[in-house]
């Protein structure tokens, strides 16, 4: 968890330099605000990664199944996004990718989900 969670801040803030240096000059204004959605989520689970694996109440069992589901939502929901932003740069057509970015968010939100329910069920 912490790995990912430290992978995708780095990754997250190497992107935002270019996006706010170089990317904003090759990106339409609309590709570009989609990039940023995908960046602030990435950021946002890299963060939750970090301080989930901190937590010592939650067993091995549950931090597996709540790493696999952020790691793979962030991956799917950004990673799309990310793509779909440079489709007007791509030789060829990316656009299969558009029905993906919901299926992230869905693992997102069910990770979140079962976080608040494990909060929620702990008794300390």
């Amino acid at each position: 968890m912490r790995l990912f969670g430290a992978f995708f801040m780095l990754i997250g803030l190497l992107l935002g330099a270019l996006g706010s240096h170089y990317f904003k000059s090759i990106l339409s204004a609309t590709a570009l605000e989609s990039f940023e959605v995908g960046l602030k989520y990435l950021i946002y689970q890299g963060l939750g990664l970090l301080l989930l694996s901190g937590l010592e109440f939650i067993t091995e069992k549950q931090k597996k199944i709540l790493y696999f589901l952020l790691v793979g939502g962030t991956l799917v929901f950004s990673g799309s996004i990310f793509i779909l932003s440079f489709k007007s740069l791509m030789p060829f057509s990316v656009s299969f990718l558009g029905p993906m970015t919901p299926i992230g968010g869905t693992a997102l939100i069910v990770a979140w989900c079962y976080a608040f329910s494990v909060f929620y069920t702990t008794k300390n």
